[in-house]
């Protein structure tokens, strides 16, 4: 921690942190949302009776011992997945013994919804939330947070959030960093079934900024619904007011195809903003055939240069140019331990704080405190590195003083901060939607 000390709390990002001219007042959220009750990934599998065999991914868990495979793949790695557990019975079985399970806790839970809270923080912010929402759900929102009758309905979705800690062993794996397993068997979002409910509701909400999310949650469903619903994804759009942002949350997917349609079936032309974080990002090169495709997976912290290269590649072949009427001129990137917001230029201000609120939330949310504790934290972030490596990119040195580092390629600005990683994390589900709604709070989009 020799780069970054000063007083507990007072955070090396808060002189740049400033609010926007313009403010966002009414922001619309849809449309997964669930609840997630969250425990010991270890602690559940030992109860149900499973031993650690050979960790083996599964695009999609058909049992019991799938989900024991490709938890300890994932544990091993140190990395965040998310998968559908297709068999109905089975997963309530084990949803029911989680639910009661010493030690377990209920939250809000879905991207939609956590980003909804984290935007309902803010008093002066009105904030409408649609997806399924049950009993339970509806309990745990924030007072600030306003729910169509629409969206409500008689019973709760559930994701089950393992958590495993960094350095935690479970047969012969060992987890290098902190993280968690996610798993469901969730209809109603998997369908978005709150599309047509959250779309509607827009005239009369009126928002001046739009966040989407859930369409990986379609992965269990078939093709041609996938194909049907990516459409009506699009339709919906077009049909929010010109001038109105709308930013689209990825989360983490296995099927390369609808990925590959996400990006090519005007999804990302008719969104104005990403967020994602560095599985999404390799995972959309590889299935758009991007740059770094050809590499598996990342080795440890991503390489600065290849992701902003990914970035790059995103905004000039499916952004706004002068020769593309697409809409997307935003990028917010999070990994663990650095951010990049990458934009075209003319578009968006107050960028620079709008990535360090991101970075300051992730040290404080993962702590669980109020402010940046210094001897919670640690830094990370590799501090010197390449700009890009598909062009002769630029050798940046990190300054203690100067927290956010910028640079220019073509029309597009990038702006990368480290992040205080919290040592000791209390919890890391929902983090990337505090990140991307910290960000946005922060944004200040260009009329035009």
């Amino acid at each position: 921690m020799a780069l970054w000390r000063g007083s507990v709390g007072a955070g090396p990002w808060d002189a740049l942190i400033v609010q926007p001219a313009r403010r966002w007042r009414r922001v619309a959220v849809g449309v997964n949302a669930c609840v997630d009750v969250v425990l010991s990934g270890v602690k559940l599998l030992q109860a149900l009776g499973l031993s650690p065999g050979n960790g083996r991914d599964h695009a999609v868990l058909h049992s019991r011992n799938d989900l024991e495979e490709a938890f300890v793949h994932f544990m091993g790695k140190g990395a965040a997945a998310e998968r559908f557990f297709s068999d109905k019975e089975t997963f309530h079985d084990v949803a029911q013994i989680a639910s009661e399970f010493p030690g377990a806790q209920h939250y809000v839970g879905g991207n939609a919804a956590l980003i909804g809270q984290k935007f309902a923080a803010n008093s002066d912010l009105k904030v409408l939330l649609c997806g399924p929402i049950g009993p339970k759900l509806h309990e745990l929102l924030d007072d600030n947070v306003f729910v169509p009758p629409e969206s409500l309905q008689e019973a709760d979705e559930f994701h089950l959030i393992l958590e495993y800690q960094a350095g935690e062993e479970w047969g012969h794996f060992k987890a290098p960093h902190a993280n968690r397993f996610i798993f469901s068997h969730d209809l109603s979002n998997g369908a978005m079934n709150m599309l047509e409910v959250f779309v509607s509701s827009l005239e009369e909400f009126q928002p001046d900024l739009v966040v989407l999310s859930g369409l990986h949650m379609m992965e269990g469903q078939s093709k041609e619904l996938q194909r049907k619903r990516l459409l009506e994804v699009v339709t919906s759009i077009s049909d929010i007011p010109t001038g109105v942002p709308v930013h689209l949350e990825l989360a983490s997917m296995t099927n390369r195809e609808l990925m590959n349609s996400i990006v090519h079936q005007q999804v990302f032309s008719a969104v104005t903003s990403l967020g994602l974080n560095e599985q999404e990002l390799l995972f959309l090169s590889q299935s758009a055939s991007g740059p770094h495709a050809s590499l598996s997976s990342w080795n440890g912290v991503p390489d600065v240069g290849m992701v902003s290269d990914i970035l790059f590649w995103i905004l000039k072949e499916h952004g706004r140019t002068n020769s593309r009427a697409s809409d997307l001129t935003r990028i917010h990137f999070h990994t663990l331990v650095y951010h990049i917001l990458a934009t075209v230029d003319g578009h968006w201000a107050n960028q620079l704080a709008a990535v360090a609120a991101g970075a300051r939330v992730a040290g404080i949310q993962a702590c669980a405190t109020k402010t940046i504790d210094t001897s919670r934290v640690s830094l990370r972030a590799p501090q010197e590195f390449m700009t890009s490596h598909s062009e002769a990119g630029s050798r940046i040195t990190l300054n203690p003083n100067k927290p956010v580092v910028e640079w220019h390629r073509e029309g597009i600005s990038f702006y990368f901060t480290p992040v205080l990683v919290c040592k000791d994390p209390i919890r890391t589900v929902g983090l990337g939607d505090a990140i991307s709604a910290e960000g946005l709070f922060y944004s200040e989009v260009h009329p035009h």
